[in-house]
């Protein structure tokens, strides 16, 4: 008996892996996204699942589940300690999935990432597990990580635009500062 659901969540588990690659397949073909970075979510969705598998074959196997939890949670004890000061992989790797689905951005578009110290602005080269290569007009390379291109928003040049936006407020030149005051005081006192 336990021989025979063995064989079952094996083949399960084949079906859901073939099932997951041609659904990332196809949706990566749909969007338009590259083969390498559905080949990256479909290695991580496999991995995922063959840890979710093993699990289930281990309660199969009559393993209790108290040994399983007390191993499992042992191994992610360990896993979160590693892991802990390496939170920026783990945050980079949700935020390529979310770039997957939702990031409304393709390689070859013209991107301008918003940032008060910078000018990171260029051509989307690559969007990788962890980051997003930006070439920039110079023909430098930009290596922006992918958790921090959905905390900031993101200009992209449609049509035929050629230039970025500046500053939506910026400040008025020293010049006209003096007569801004003016008028504002006028105003005030009336």
């Amino acid at each position: 008996m336990k021989l025979l659901s063995l064989l079952i969540c094996m083949v399960v588990y084949l079906f859901l892996i073939r099932a997951m690659g041609t659904t990332f397949q196809r949706l990566g073909e749909s969007k338009q996204v590259s083969p390498v970075r559905v080949k990256y979510l479909s290695k991580t969705a496999n991995i995922a699942l063959f840890v979710v598998f093993t699990f289930i074959i281990c309660v199969v196997l009559g393993l209790g589940y108290s040994e399983v939890s007390l191993f499992l949670s042992s191994v992610f004890a360990v896993v979160g300690v590693a892991m802990f000061a390496q939170w920026s992989i783990l945050s980079n790797i949700t935020a390529s999935m979310i770039i997957f689905f939702g990031f409304p951005y393709r390689v070859g578009d013209r991107i301008k990432v918003t940032d008060a110290d910078f000018d990171i602005s260029g051509t989307v080269e690559e969007i990788s597990l962890f980051h997003v290569l930006i070439r920039t007009d110079a023909g430098n390379i930009i290596t922006y990580p992918n958790s921090l291109i959905l905390q900031k928003p993101v200009i992209k040049l449609e049509g035929d635009n050629t230039s970025f936006p500046g500053k939506l407020f910026a400040p008025a030149p020293p010049s006209e500062r003096s007569s801004l005051r003016q008028q504002i005081r006028s105003k005030i006192t009336r």
